[in-house]
């Protein structure tokens, strides 16, 4: 085990490298030119004459191979316990209310998302400010710290609190997972971003599994007389099963692993010499040989330096990156009309997904089991049912890995092929279903319409998954997925509010106005389709810089 390791409880030691490692740091490159290329928009010349080179490098050399197969599985483990976590607390809602009573057991749902809200914007910042590694090594143990002691809470004010402390530490998976794994593959191999979110689909099937025989076992059928004793399955739910998994996860990224620091991160802050060096390591892991040397890759951008540069401590280079932290990874984002359109669009998809989300599925238990009159409203059924729905969510990831790198053969700015399409079909689909599930008047209506909503909605966000940290150039891609993540989060936040103003606490409302929310749902991912559809950049068939 490494010795900055040894004191993992103290945080700063488990920054990128050891305290007492010394970083040689080199001058920082260029600022962003003026006229950047088409491809490059937002970034330096200098910067996209070194990520190319790196790219051919990753492609004809590093391969795909072993180090990426290892980090293909740890950052999927990180979407799979996003969505254990959203999906955990959505699950235990109707045994929450039972037992705790509280005025609206929506504000669960609330808590999380708040959480998730200052987790995306912290890890997907300091992402870009001090490196991927911090991120990526912590919170998947803050989420599991919090997550078992959220099992043992006696009040539902104390549950509140944990969850949204817990959504603090696995909000900074999305924004920076993606954007690790990204940045270590070749271009060839870039379509397994999409792939990726068949962990996101895996983490509701876990959530479901665990919930289908401990709930529909363990727990109170009423809310007549019923002690933490008698449901004990939300203390199981919450502590062994989802926080001793995450803690499963946490173990294998950060003792397993030997996570190094993104090639293209280190380029951007002018450490090119760690860069090379993380190559040869990755080459290595792979069995292969890195023929890249630091004076080639400095040469590619006609840049000579003599010496090898000021030491500085981790310390140094983080006060450094705090001193100067303004909105530099934000403007670049911006920096071209066109360049700002699609940054616009992306991140307004992202807030009305974030809306329409959580209004179905965050509350997906409450509407199988009030949904219909005729269901058969036992606990162990309506978890029966939420598990063949996860189940229908994993192909959906398949079928978008599959059609996503389809593209029209005359591309102009107006092509809807590759990411695009497959997005916008997706989500139609999902919009339409939506619409379909409100005219339910049977159980097995709601259990069909239910299995292929869940399917659309993954394939539609495994490629938003992919495309996001794609369309961003890597000095700023942390800065960007955490904009597009933060605000998913706090339109989310709308969802539980749009619910508790639309249905009573006990849920006593005409089957009209229990499909408000749905209503709502199905519309925003209507016009999430539209706006996928106006998106200039399309990113299918291109090498992330």
């Amino acid at each position: 085990m490494h010795m900055d390791r040894r004191n993992f409880f103290l945080l700063f030691e488990i920054l990128p490298s050891a305290m007492k490692e010394e970083h040689t740091s080199s001058p920082p490159p260029p600022p962003p030119s003026n006229n950047p290329p088409k491809e490059g928009e937002g970034i330096s010349a200098i910067y996209e004459a070194k990520s190319r080179l790196i790219n051919e490098h990753l492609q004809n050399e590093i391969g795909f191979g072993r180090y990426q197969w290892q980090l293909f599985v740890l950052t999927g483990l990180g979407w799979a316990a996003d969505d254990i976590w959203l999906q955990g607390v959505a699950v235990i809602l109707p045994q929450i209310q039972k037992e705790l009573k509280p005025v609206r057991v929506e504000y669960a749902t609330m808590a999380i998302y708040a959480g998730l809200v200052m987790g995306a914007i912290t890890w997907g910042v300091l992402a870009d400010l001090i490196g991927r590694r911090l991120s990526f090594n912590i919170t998947l143990f803050l989420a599991g710290v919090f997550g078992i002691a959220a099992g043992g809470a006696n009040d539902f004010t104390t549950l509140a609190s944990l969850v949204a402390c817990l959504g603090f530490g696995v909000g900074g998976n999305l924004p920076v997972d993606g954007a690790i794994f990204l940045e270590n593959i070749p271009k060839s191999h870039q379509w397994l971003l999409t792939l990726l979110s068949v962990w996101w689909a895996a983490g509701q099937l876990f959530a479901s599994l665990i919930s289908w025989p401990l709930i529909g076992n363990f727990s109170c059928e009423s809310a007549d007389n019923c002690l933490k004793a008698d449901n004990m399955a939300t203390l199981c739910q919450s502590s062994p099963a989802s926080g001793g998994l995450t803690f499963v996860m946490w173990f294998m990224r950060y003792v397993l692993f030997d996570l190094q620091e993104s090639p293209k991160y280190l380029i951007a802050k002018g450490r090119d010499e760690d860069a090379i060096k993380v190559l040869q390591h990755i080459a290595r892991v792979n069995g292969k040989t890195l023929s890249l040397t630091l004076e080639e890759l400095q040469a590619v951008s006609g840049e000579k330096r003599a010496g090898t540069g000021v030491s500085f401590s981790t310390w140094r280079i983080i006060k450094n990156s705090f001193s100067s932290f303004s909105l530099s990874h934000v403007k670049p984002l911006f920096s071209t009309r066109r360049l700002a359109i699609n940054t616009s669009i992306t991140i307004a998809l992202w807030g009305l997904i974030g809306l329409a989300y959580p209004l179905f599925n965050g509350f997906i238990t409450l509407y199988l089991t009030t949904h219909v009159a005729d269901a058969n409203s036992s606990v162990f059924t309506t978890y029966r049912n939420y598990v063949i729905i996860s189940v229908l969510g994993v192909p959906g990831s398949i079928i978008a890995c599959l059609v996503v790198d389809w593209t029209r053969k005359d591309q102009t700015k107006f092509s809807i092929g590759g990411r695009k399409l497959t997005m916008a079909v997706s989500t139609v689909l999902t919009g339409v279903f939506l619409f379909l599930f409100t005219t339910s008047t049977k159980s097995a209506d709601v259990l069909a319409y239910s299995c292929v909503t869940s399917l659309t909605q993954n394939a539609m966000y495994g490629v938003l998954y992919a495309y996001t940290p794609e369309v961003f150039p890597a000095p700023h891609r942390g800065t960007g997925d955490a904009l597009c993540s933060a605000f998913n989060r706090m339109t989310g936040l709308l969802a539980p509010a749009i619910k508790i103003v639309t249905t009573p606490a006990d849920g006593g409302v005409s089957q009209a106005a229990a499909n408000g929310p749905i209503f709502v749902s199905a519309s925003l991912f209507l016009v999430s389709a539209i706006l996928m559809l106006l998106l200039p950049i399309e990113t299918a068939g291109k090498a992330a810089l």
